[in-house]
């Protein structure tokens, strides 16, 4: 299916060109029919050159252009049409100026009534206008809605342009922009909408950019034909049930989960009218939603929107500016960054500027990688940008010059912290992620499996010809007494008050577990080190599975010592939990 959009002035016969092309009724309110006016969006279709053709019939008068806006938002091409004995008139401009706003590429010129009067000269002229657009050079034919005259012609031009028009992608991330909601009896809600992008299949689930919606698909009709799956470009109206179905209607949007962000500040570049002559409150036209912004120049040509609401965008979208109820002209807009940075500092705006000046507005995850450092693959994905390459850490991409930096920085933290404490020369990994500003510790440990100057353990990072901690010997005379009281009792860690007859603290334990002479069980519970594959061996000897008594009275120790040293042996793979009372000891 190939799916198009009306456009013209008003009364110069759209709807009665569709309607002589399809054999099917655009208008849907009496009224329209009956004012021989459209007020709202028809749909209809036809089957051409053995593909199914589907129509947007949109509004041509003036108080309808957010409607007109709406049916041609989401769909790759246009009928234009002008009428001969009329002639180009004024909403015949502003809708191409929203055309080319939003960078159609795709048309065919129909000039109607032409049998009321000679079409040669309104067709040279409409040529002429729409070839200077990003319409560019068009198919034009003269027909007859009345007489018929040129329809099969016309039918020929359409047949051919649904064919050269670019294959959608099945593929892709569904965006569901919707125009229409209702009620069907023992169904439920229906949306419609034009799939411009991607699959929809029965038993989907679809989200609205602020999660206040999650459905799942019940049904799906595709010109009026149940569908199990429809790929696109399609008309498609999805019978769509869960929580936050009735919020639904013209201008909010359906997503696949996961996918998309939502935006409350793009930063844009604008074509049309200069940023600077913007009003500062506008609305911005995208799919079927229109959007209250604020404007913030930045550059010649390019300005931060503040959304009124949150919407779906990604980068290379294309949208339209446009004053209500104003006689200004609409604006183009080509959508450079969905996640921009803040602009908080002196200079910053002018900085911006100059970085946005680079930006084509095409997706290349390379050139975004290293504007931003560091990114999600998944955020970069859901920007509507192709990842450049492989994860450091995790789902983290990293620019390599920066990842460089940041391997070095990382080494100097670590040296530095070493010489300013011999007696805890290791840094804490937590401790390293907040001097290097990285969001997740993950970064920090691939950043020192990286760097050779570097050795990590216990959750710390040494340098990496250090040995660990060089114990003062007062300490070191204290700890090797421990280890004399450990030999003859392995599991009788020492209480508080052996500690302290010894002077050994916290932060001297620490340091002697660092230099390998301890084990640290828990806070204040040392052993020797290879006392946890003791404790193992000792259990695996026991009736599987074991109780904490039973563990205890093999181990010739108290429940002080029992109680984490269980635990210790769960998070380091010699034991697991049976239920609340037991363990067993795992395959070696």
């Amino acid at each position: 299916m190939r799916v198009l959009a009306t456009a013209g002035h008003v009364d110069h016969g759209k709807s009665a060109l569709v309607r002589a092309l399809t054999g099917m009724e655009p208008d849907r309110y009496e009224e329209e029919r009956r004012r021989g006016l459209t007020l709202d969006l028809g749909f209809v279709w036809t089957r051409l050159g053995g593909d199914h053709l589907a129509f947007v019939d949109v509004p041509g008068h003036e108080r309808f252009v957010p409607t007109m806006l709406a049916g041609v938002g989401p769909v790759p091409a246009v009928l234009f049409v002008v009428a001969a004995d009329q002639g180009w008139q004024p909403q015949s401009q502003e809708h191409l100026a929203i055309l080319d706003a939003l960078g159609v590429r795709h048309a065919v010129l129909a000039v109607t009534r032409s049998d009321l009067a000679d079409p040669e000269p309104v067709r040279a002229d409409a040529v002429e206008r729409l070839a200077a657009t990003s319409l560019g050079k068009v198919s034009q034919v003269a027909v007859s809605a009345v007489t018929g005259s040129g329809l099969d012609d016309l039918r020929a031009e359409l047949a051919r342009m649904a064919a050269e028009l670019p294959a959608p992608d099945t593929e892709a991330d569904v965006r569901l922009w919707l125009d229409r909601a209702f009620t069907v009896r023992g169904h439920g809600t229906v949306v419609t909408g034009t799939l411009g992008a991607g699959t929809l299949r029965v038993g989907d689930r679809l989200v609205t950019p602020d999660g206040s919606a999650v459905l799942r698909v019940r049904g799906l009709q595709s010109l009026h034909e149940e569908r199990t799956a429809v790929g696109a470009v399609a008309r498609v109206a999805v019978n769509v049930h869960g929580q936050g179905d009735t919020t639904l209607g013209r201008g909010r949007v359906l997503l696949t989960p996961d996918r998309w962000l939502s935006t409350e500040a793009a930063d844009v570049r604008v074509t049309g009218e200069p940023v600077a002559e913007l009003p500062r409150c506008v609305t911005l036209h995208i799919g079927t939603a229109a959007v209250p912004v604020t404007v913030r120049p930045l550059g010649p040509d390019t300005a931060r929107l503040t959304l009124r609401r949150g919407l779906p965008l990604r980068v290379g979208d294309r949208a339209v500016l446009r004053e209500p109820g104003g006689t200004r002209p609409p604006c183009g807009v080509t959508v450079l960054d969905v996640r921009p940075p803040r602009l908080a500092r002196r200079g910053a705006g002018r900085a911006r500027a100059a970085e946005l000046e680079t930006m084509t507005g095409r997706p290349d995850g390379a050139a975004e990688l290293r504007r931003r450092k560091l990114v999600r693959r998944a955020d970069l994905r859901a920007m509507g940008v192709p990842a450049p390459g492989d994860p450091v850490a995790g789902d983290w991409l990293a620019d390599a010059a920066h990842w460089n930096l940041l391997k070095d920085r990382l080494a100097g933290h670590v040296l530095e912290h070493a010489r300013a404490h011999p007696l805890d020369p290791g840094l804490p990994t937590e401790a390293a992620r907040r001097l290097l500003g990285l969001p997740d510790r993950a970064l920090v440990d691939a950043l020192a499996a990286a760097q050779p100057r570097l050795r990590a353990g216990q959750g710390r990072l040494y340098p990496a010809d250090s040995p660990g901690p060089a114990l003062p010997a007062p300490v070191r005379a204290a700890v090797d007494a421990l280890r004399r009281d450990l030999a003859r009792t392995p599991f009788r860690a020492p209480e508080a008050g052996r500690l302290a007859e010894l002077g050994l603290d916290r932060r001297t334990l620490a340091a002697a577990a660092a230099a390998g002479a301890l084990l640290r069980i828990a806070d204040g519970i040392v052993l020797l080190p290879g006392a946890d594959a003791d404790a193992a061996a000792v259990l695996r000897a026991l009736p599987q599975p074991f109780t904490l008594s039973e563990a205890r009275r093999a181990l010739d120790t108290t429940r002080r010592v029992a109680v984490p040293l269980l635990e210790f042996l769960d998070a380091h793979g010699y034991t697991e939990r049976v239920d609340e009372q037991r363990r067993r000891c795992r395959a070696e």
